[in-house]
């Protein structure tokens, strides 16, 4: 069997026959005046999206050069330039097929070649505007998979057979077709409305009349509006009746009260912190047994960075319910305290006075509120002052400005005679011979005092 396949592949006269019916296919349907005519539309289609692209990639070049408040719009810039070419190609090539089309022409290559310059700039959009990896792959999967069916002619047919695979839920009838011109029209549009989200973002922070609370709040309700209006959007595109997502808005409802009760707590909690401004990005807070400055409030949670650089994400709820401490809520004013044990010995007004000068010299010490040096108590191994002292900018942390200063004391102590004593016991043995009850003696009874 193989000597007489292999005997066949040699036999010129197969070679020659294939070559025959490769010839006349050529003759038959590529060298042909028509298709000759659709190859030179779409060579200059070509010659003139070229320029035109060069064109528009110095301008893009251009936008991105100057000073942009909104990385979004630099992302979209950046993108537009990277398929500048085969966009406006494709624009071309969409022209001459509704031409010729209307003409009556053969546009067999045209339509092919739309279709093939349709997948590239849909993939090379996918792969630049679609951060995730399999969502990237699945689109352009997917728009390799259309321009295929469409170039072979299926691409109706397939249409045809999922629309035919469907089911009936009650008065509603779902295709397969359907699902997926719904997932396509919701990936669009929430693209569509993220950007917007976005900008609409960046010019409320960048807005000086509005609270940071308030830009946070409203950038909040925005993306929600416009996510409700983007499902909303892709549900009537594809002849969903929206009034039948009320009896099963209600009953998801339900299921949503009591098994998201949590959820739905921070959710609210959310809303009240941004409502009634108690807390706000770039308070410096103290929860618990640590603080930090507040970065950012989400929907179910705040984001508080601690000065250890540990980023805790505590829920809402806590905040609304907890006893929370907010230095910078209305002022970011906040004094610290400090106690500084001196000998008995030592000359407290002199200390004192040192003290001062230590405050005064540390730099983020303010001098209004001024410093005070008082003497706190009388310890059992030292005299105690305590130094009471104001910062402004507690975010910056408190450690740092103690040390600082205690630093400075101790230097000044020392320049100065100033002793800081250590705790020190003194012990007190006292013999005594004690008779017991019946005449006897205790040998060496000590008592201590």
């Amino acid at each position: 069997m193989e000597q007489s396949l292999l005997s066949e592949m040699s036999d010129p006269g197969l070679w020659a026959s294939w070559a025959e019916q490769v010839r006349a296919w050529a003759e038959s349907s590529l060298f042909t005046t028509a298709t000759l005519i659709e190859l030179s539309i779409i060579l200059v289609a070509a010659l003139i999206a070229w320029p035109i692209a060069l064109r528009l990639e110095q301008q893009f070049e251009f936008i991105l050069n100057r000073p942009s408040r909104y990385p979004v719009m630099d992302r979209l810039w950046n993108t537009l330039r990277d398929i500048d070419f085969p966009s406006v190609w494709l624009f071309l090539q969409w022209i001459s097929v509704l031409i010729t089309s209307g003409m009556g022409v053969r546009n067999t290559t045209l339509v092919v070649t739309t279709s093939l310059l349709t997948a590239w700039v849909i993939v090379r959009m996918a792969t630049i505007v679609v951060p995730n990896p399999f969502w990237s792959r699945t689109i352009a999967t997917t728009a390799w998979i259309i321009a295929a069916l469409n170039i072979v002619g299926l691409l109706d047919r397939t249409m045809l057979v999922l629309s035919d695979a469907s089911i009936t839920l009650g008065q509603v009838t779902v295709s397969a077709l359907t699902i997926i011109q719904g997932l396509i029209a919701l990936g669009i549009l929430l693209w569509v409305t993220t950007v917007l989200g976005q900008l609409i973002e960046g010019r409320l922070k960048n807005s000086s009349s509005l609270s940071p609370s308030i830009q946070v709040l409203s950038a909040k309700l925005i993306r929600i509006v416009l996510g409700a209006f983007a499902f909303l959007s892709a549900l009537a595109i594809v002849g969903v009746d929206l009034t039948a997502l009320a009896v099963i808005g209600g009953a998801i409802g339900v299921g949503l009260g009591f098994g998201l009760q949590k959820i739905f707590a921070n959710l609210v909690s959310g809303f009240i912190l941004l409502l009634d401004k108690s807390i706000k990005p770039g308070d410096v807070i103290a929860v618990q047994n640590y603080y930090g400055r507040v970065d950012s409030l989400g929907a179910r949670y705040v984001s508080v960075t601690t000065r250890d650089g540990i980023e805790h994400l505590i829920p809402n709820e806590e905040l609304i319910v907890n006893r929370v401490e907010n230095w910078s809520h209305s002022q970011n004013l906040l004094r610290l305290r400090k106690k500084i044990g001196v000998h008995y010995k030592a000359d407290i007004h002199k200390a004192r006075e040192l003290c001062l000068e230590a405050a005064a010299e540390t730099t983020r010490i303010l001098k209004d509120p001024k410093a005070v040096c008082l003497l706190s108590d009388f310890g059992d191994s030292s005299v105690v002052l305590e130094m009471r002292f104001w910062i402004d900018d507690p975010m910056n942390g408190r450690a740092n400005v103690t040390s600082e200063l205690l630093t400075r004391i101790w230097d000044k102590f020392h320049a100065n005679g100033i002793e800081i004593p250590y705790p020190q016991m003194d012990l007190h043995l006292r013999s005594s011979s004690l008779k017991t009850p019946a005449g006897g003696l205790y040998a060496d009874d000590s008592e201590v005092e």
